[in-house]
């Protein structure tokens, strides 16, 4: 088993695919209650440390973690990325001190894992006309890391949800003539909707509910259609204001259809301009259904109250998705193992 350290762990999305994978975590770090919880009722083996990063990242994490500088084989994780106030000056760490970027920048300075992955939404491409992504690059680079990155649709992965992440890996300058890495080749067959057991009722405790006039209006959409596929005047008044809206609205009065994949799974199943709705029933999305979107195994348990749920479950790293990448990255590492 190669060792990891993940941090902004959530739920244990990224961790379980990791594991999967054949990476042994000796520490995860996240500071959300509930997910903390999540994960050790689950993994109660695993190290769990449920506090703010900016606590852990000033320690000593070699002591802290018991192992080396150089040694970890993998550092995981994704840090929300604010616009940075320096972003594009090259000042290093500097550029990003009083973001959560910086506590994972600093995890890779104290302790430079062999392999990092990072991973984050698609639009940090594009964020602050790149300048942000290309300050992050940056540090990597600074750091003594040579990076690959690539956006990964997780529907190409055994994932049936379209779900697009950028994915960033660094691999440590002395090591980087020893091994190669590729991003996992895509998968023949992209699942769908039907292909993941939906619940028949499902228990008030695990799902969420329409109220009656948004119930109604919803009966009258088809699976996989929306707003425009019923009367425009029953529309209009639905969407209020957002029936002046620009652009195809197409999230509003979504109703998923069985033959094609789940939109992203988000965090909260009610907002109405992001809407999704059951193919069969006229409700939302269970969070365990939308759980076994995210291809977590149904005995991983979810703790919090219901909105917490949905919460864990649509920040979530695609369990399937880690697992493929997880794969690429262990490959890398077993060339280095084999001295190549």
């Amino acid at each position: 088993m190669y060792t990891s350290i993940e941090l902004f762990a959530g739920a244990g999305g990224l961790a379980l695919g990791l594991e999967q994978a054949g990476f042994s975590h000796i520490g995860l770090v996240e500071f959300n209650r509930d997910a903390a919880d999540t994960l050790r009722k689950n993994r109660p083996n695993w190290n769990v440390l449920c506090e703010d990063i900016a606590l852990t990242a000033a320690r000593d994490l070699e002591k802290e973690f018991d192992i080396p500088k150089y040694e970890l084989d993998l550092l995981s994780g994704g840090a929300p990325c604010q616009s940075f106030s320096y972003a594009g000056k090259r000042l290093g760490l500097h550029d990003v001190r009083g973001t959560m970027f910086y506590h994972y920048a600093t995890f890779l300075h104290k302790l430079q894992p062999k392999i990092f992955l990072f991973e984050n939404v698609k639009g940090l491409l594009s964020h602050d006309n790149g300048r942000t992504y290309e300050t992050i690059l940056g540090i990597f680079e600074e750091e003594g890391y040579t990076t690959h990155h690539k956006v990964l649709n997780a529907w190409n992965y055994g994932v049936p949800q379209k779900r697009e992440r950028l994915i960033t890996i660094g691999i440590r300058n002395d090591l980087v003539d020893m091994c190669h890495f590729e991003f996992p080749v895509e998968y023949e067959y992209k699942p769908v909707v039907r292909d993941v057991v939906l619940d028949v009722n499902p228990p008030s405790t695990e799902c969420a509910q329409y109220s009656e006039s948004k119930a109604a209006v919803f009966a009258l959409v088809p699976p996989g259609g929306y707003w425009r596929d019923i009367d425009p005047v029953i529309a209009k008044a639905y969407m209020k204001t957002c029936w002046d809206m620009g652009g195809g609205r197409t999230g509003i009065l979504r109703r998923i259809g069985l033959d094609e994949p789940s939109l992203t799974v988000l965090t909260n199943p009610g907002m109405k301009q992001t809407d999704r709705c059951h193919p069969l029933e006229v409700r939302p999305f269970s969070y365990r259904e939308n759980a076994r979107f995210q291809t977590f195994p149904d005995e991983w348990q979810f703790c919090g109250k219901l909105t917490e749920c949905y919460k864990q479950v649509g920040n979530a790293v695609p369990v399937n998705l880690a697992k493929e990448i997880g794969l690429s990255i262990k490959s890398a590492l077993e060339e280095l193992a084999c001295g190549r």
